[in-house]
């Protein structure tokens, strides 16, 4: 049994007694009548499902583990013309299109998904989000045009922006914030004896972006104290803003770094 598609009890091959009895003890999940699927399947899909959905854009990215910036409410799909679905509750979000995934399938192709991300984010978000697939794999240049071909011209000039070179959201939000800058911007920069810094901006200031899920623990932060030191010894000033000020801060952030790159490399 596939764990992204629903299957009818013909399908599953079982006895009326043997499908009660495992819907009963949950390893198969009924979510509408005549649907069946596993239970093991992540709470989300089986929300989408009840719904008579399909897990749809920053939620189904989220599962896949792509950067989103929010996603409290749940993203879903429904084909246009389908009919006598359940009313979603109000932390629901149901996305009316068309759509080239099969009915069977619990999510929504990768392609559809990034594409009615952009609408739902903020620029910014869309960018980090598209970075993050790119960086993951999940999109490659053929799949980015599928992407900016199901969004209208007005999203065009978010390509010219990526760089799957990010490897989480917050260095994707921390590039646009230093493009926003007089600057120069080097992005996954290798230096020896420190080793590679997220950016190294006007050649003298190491910018790294710290997440609680990278830098949490002694040892990583002993770490990266020693790297600091290292680069100091070679004539880089290192700064280390918190992710979660670069997501939800960023005017601080930027107003901080303009007012360090002012003051120039330290001699």
């Amino acid at each position: 049994m596939n764990a992204h598609e629903w299957m009818t009890a013909e399908q599953l091959g079982l006895s009326r007694a043997r499908l009660e009895s495992a819907v009963s003890r949950g390893s198969i999940v009924r979510v509408r009548r005549g649907r069946y699927v596993l239970g093991s399947a992540d709470p989300a899909l089986l929300a989408a499902a009840r719904l008579g959905c399909q897990l749809d854009c920053v939620s189904l990215l989220r599962l896949l583990g792509v950067f989103v910036l929010t996603s409290a409410r749940l993203h879903i799909h429904a084909p246009v013309g389908s009919s006598r679905l359940p009313r979603p509750p109000d932390d629901v979000v149901r996305h009316w299109r068309s759509s080239d995934t099969s009915s069977r399938s619990l999510v929504v192709n990768p392609v559809e998904a990034l594409a009615q991300a952009c609408r739902c984010q903020e620029p910014r978000s869309a960018i980090a989000t598209l970075d993050s697939a790119l960086h993951l794999g999940i999109l490659d240049e053929a799949g980015l045009d599928a992407v900016f071909r199901r969004l209208p011209r007005r999203f065009g000039h978010l390509r010219r922006l990526l760089d799957g070179r990010s490897e989480s959201g917050a260095e994707s939000l921390m590039r646009l914030v230093l493009r926003t800058l007089d600057c120069t911007i080097e992005v996954q920069v290798p230096i020896d004896g420190v080793g590679r810094v997220d950016f190294v901006v006007d050649g003298w200031l190491i910018v790294e972006c710290d997440s609680r899920a990278h830098h949490e623990g002694w040892d990583q932060q002993r770490r990266g104290r020693r790297r600091d030191l290292a680069a100091a010894a070679q004539g880089y000033t290192t700064v280390r803003p918190l992710a979660e000020d670069i997501f939800h801060r960023r005017d601080e952030v930027r107003q901080f770094l303009a007012g360090t790159l002012s003051h120039g490399p330290r001699r």
